[in-house]
């Protein structure tokens, strides 16, 4: 888990907060008792940014990869009854 710290101590410690991140670990920064930062070295940031695509990318290489009339299902008729085709309810103002 990572160590916490108050963003009025990150203040008065940041650079024994950036050598730590340089050095492997992840420290959090809070405001007022909740999470609101995280601080890693920039190792470890390039390592999950490695490889990650967008949505849209993922997405266009899926309906590139996979065809759908492969699949033995009817889309319509599989999400027929997902979505409520009423006008919905009466609303007053």
């Amino acid at each position: 888990m990572a160590e916490s710290y108050s963003i009025a101590d990150a203040r008065r410690n940041l650079p024994m907060l950036i050598r730590e991140a340089e050095a492997g670990k992840a420290l959090k920064l809070t405001r007022r008792g909740h999470d609101v930062a995280v601080i890693i070295g920039c190792d470890l940031f390039e390592r999950l940014q490695a490889g990650r695509i967008s949505f849209k990318k993922a997405f266009e290489k899926f309906r590139q990869d996979v065809d759908p009339a492969a699949f033995d299902f009817d889309p319509d008729e599989l999400f027929a009854d997902v979505r409520d085709k009423s006008s919905g309810r009466d609303v007053q103002l």
